[in-house]
């Protein structure tokens, strides 16, 4: 049930805020977080300051201000005066309950279309909240979206599982599918050419595979390399998303080859393959808000107008959750059960499933034996096909990168034994990567049918193995 609307404030309450009006007056977004607990004199004057927001009704210059005051308040509010401000705004600005159900009432009873239809509107009306009268109009300030775009950031990282503010929350989402339609968004190239704060984003923000330097970020920037992100046009200094891309003549099977800053630089004219290796999402505050889909399809339709002679569009992409669901198995004994007979002297003196696989990326590190690298490769990279194509949530893949390129219509090609060698690419992944591709004539038949059944597309070479034995060891 709603809250009741508090007056309007007097002039002295529209005034309450000494402190956070005084800091900010000429100030500019983004502000610097003050870690500042607000008064109960502050907190009196934003309570009516969201009460007159919920009302509307006022001009353009009254509503602007008052926003401003407001993503103020929270920009320099501590962690727990974030939180009291959004358990307001969940608890106190939902539909009004008597309302919605005088609309349903009138929508059951209409008796003809025209009666139906204006029942239908008086009940949208009716379920549409206070918050989004409020929160809507942040769209006023220049940097109103970016500030709204941070505020959900905070809301994320105060209540990760959504149980405290999930009113709030659905309906950020709800102006944010809005507010970021790809028809809105443009797609740019970032180039060692683009200004020096943008290119400072774009090493804060890779989330992949880390940019160490600007030579690393030169060289991801070269003539043979493109990077692509999404703009909206109220967050114009802002990447949304981006995506890192080489152009090569093979496709690539090792990260770091691909980043080797020591390698030739390629005429672009002559590559024949698009390798996608790093998709990044760079602002926290837009989880859940689908764009790296049509950021692919963008890309994919750019470079093949440049560049014709391009034929094959495929990632380079990470196994994130691979290690994991891999010792989650390997705790248990029919897990232990399918480490190979050849392996298991070298993961003996482990007691869980995390040592074993440990035990067994050190021996591949280490040993000289090629046959027992070779096992190692096998099991392992049969494993990564079970996980990616057979562990799965409902119909879908558990692994989140394999999640994103099956519902975006991509199949999976290949598994890369030991092409990410970096400590990060051993832990979540054995160092194993894959290469999911997006054959343009499949990618909508594939879209459909994962879509439809949770159907995952495979080359032979992956069935393969996944199906092939794996000779483990009698115990």
């Amino acid at each position: 049930m709603s809250a009741t609307l508090p007056a309007s404030p007097t002039r002295r309450d529209a005034s309450a805020l000494p402190f956070w009006r005084r800091m900010l007056a000429h100030a500019s977004f983004p502000r610097k977080a003050g870690h500042k607990a607000p008064t109960e004199r502050d907190w009196k004057a934003i309570e009516h300051l969201l009460a007159d927001a919920a009302r509307g009704g006022d001009g353009e210059a009254v509503a602007r201000d008052r926003m401003l005051r407001l993503l103020d308040f929270h920009a320099l509010a501590d962690d727990a005066g974030k939180r009291r401000l959004f358990k307001h705004l969940n608890d106190a600005y939902s539909p009004d309950a008597t309302r919605v159900g005088q609309a349903i009432e009138r929508y059951l009873s209409a008796t003809d279309t025209h009666a139906r239809s204006l029942a239908e509107t008086d009940l949208r009306d009716a379920l549409d909240t206070p918050r989004i009268q409020i929160l809507s109009q942040c769209n006023l300030l220049p940097d109103g979206v970016h500030a709204l775009v941070r505020l959900r950031a905070d809301l994320i990282r105060l209540d990760p599982r959504g149980e405290h503010f999930a009113a709030l929350e659905r309906d950020l989402v709800r102006l944010f599918h809005d507010w970021f339609d790809v028809g809105f968004l443009a797609l740019k190239r970032i180039g060692w050419g683009s200004p020096a704060a943008l290119l400072e984003k774009l090493i804060q923000y890779e989330a992949v595979h880390e940019i160490k330097s600007w030579t690393d970020l030169r060289n991801r920037l070269d003539s043979d390399r493109r990077c692509y992100a999404f703009f909206h046009p109220r967050m114009e200094n802002e990447p949304l998303i981006f995506v890192e891309v080489a152009l090569l003549e093979n496709i690539a099977d090792s990260v770091q080859a691909l980043l080797d800053e020591s390698q030739p630089t390629l005429d672009p004219t002559t590559a024949t393959v698009a390798v996608f290796y790093s998709i990044s999402n760079a602002q926290a505050g837009l989880k859940g808000v689908s764009l790296g889909e049509f950021l692919i399809k963008r890309v994919v339709e750019q470079l093949m107008s440049e560049y014709p002679r391009l034929r094959t569009f495929v990632t380079l992409s990470p196994v994130p959750g691979f290690t994991r669901a891999l010792a989650r198995t390997l705790d248990t004994e029919d897990g232990v059960a399918r480490i190979p007979a050849k392996l298991a002297p070298l993961v003996q003196g482990a007691t869980d499933g995390q040592g074993r696989i440990d035990a067994a990326i050190a021996a591949a590190q280490s040993t000289p034996n090629a046959a027992v690298k070779q096992e190692l490769q096998r099991w392992l990279t049969g494993e990564c096909a079970r996980y990616l194509l057979t562990d799965k949530r409902g119909k879908h893949p558990l692994d989140p990168v394999a999640r994103f390129h099956f519902a975006n219509g991509a199949s999976l090609a290949k598994i890369h034994w030991m092409a990410d060698t970096s400590a990060r690419g051993l832990r979540q992944s054995a160092g194993l990567m894959v290469n999911y591709l997006y054959r343009l004539d499949e990618i909508d038949t594939n879209h459909d049918a994962y879509a439809r059944d949770g159907a995952l597309a495979a080359s032979a070479e992956v069935k393969r193995q996944l199906g092939r034995k794996n000779g483990a060891a009698k115990r």
